[in-house]
């Protein structure tokens, strides 16, 4: 997880780690508007199917859905709307290069406080296929039958 010195979690993307594998991860910055920030605050956040795209040379991040503040007015935004993030130009050029040739895609993976500024986790990815997650799967439930059978274990001594 990269939530620096004291950033407080608000939100991850659970899915993302479960469809694909992440070979690398960049932080974000997130150009919000009005009530949208203290919306995340109240952690009305859901990354799930969410994805990043590039357009015009500009990172964005779509799907994200971020409630609208429920003490807010006409100002209130559009929950789904395509969500910019700050990246400096030339990784976001990197990533395009890499997301056209090698069939990479960017997932959201975590949403975090870093200081005062809201900031995202975007993975590099590449999809699973049907027997990795089965695969995967097998061995969360291998290590918490180990966890419980050593609880159970010290428990009888």
């Amino acid at each position: 997880m990269s939530v620096k010195k004291g950033g407080k979690l608000i939100a991850q993307n659970k899915k993302a780690r479960h469809d694909y594998f992440v070979d690398d991860s960049y932080e974000a910055g997130i150009a919000l508007c009005g009530t949208e920030v203290k919306s995340i605050r109240a952690g009305a956040v859901n990354l799930k199917d969410s994805y990043c795209t590039i357009k015009n040379g500009e990172l964005y991040a779509v799907g994200m859905h971020i409630s609208p503040y429920e003490k807010g007015n006409i100002f209130n935004h559009n929950p789904l709307r395509d969500k910019k993030l700050l990246m400096h130009k030339k990784e976001i050029m990197r990533l395009a290069g890499l997301v056209n040739q090698k069939g990479y895609t960017l997932v959201p993976l975590s949403l975090y406080f870093s200081g005062s500024r809201v900031k995202l986790e975007v993975g590099l990815c590449r999809g699973k296929k049907l027997y990795d997650k089965r695969e995967a799967i097998a061995k969360k439930e291998a290590e918490r039958e180990i966890e419980r059978r050593m609880r159970n274990r010290s428990r009888d001594v």
